[in-house]
């Protein structure tokens, strides 16, 4: 994944910010059409909850298991 995320800021910077912002309205218009404005508004919220929920878990795995613990206790399910 971080190799993933290190070439598509590497793209990212040889590509002009308007082509990018271009996309990503495209992409809002499209779910605005097909789902509408309340839907796609949560579509795009959870997504960017995952997002940094995801990142902020995953970056160390002491966090991820600390979060285990508190949700399944320890000795229990391991």
């Amino acid at each position: 994944m971080e190799r993933f995320l290190s070439k598509l800021f590497e793209r990212m910077q040889n590509t002009k910010a308007g082509t990018i912002f271009a996309f990503m309205f495209f992409v809002i218009a499209v779910l605005l059409c097909i789902f509408g404005f309340f839907k796609t508004l949560f579509i795009i919220l959870f997504t960017l909850v995952g997002f940094f929920v995801g990142s902020f878990l995953f970056t160390d795995t002491n966090r991820f298991k600390k979060f285990l613990d508190r949700i399944l206790p320890p000795g229990r399910f391991r």
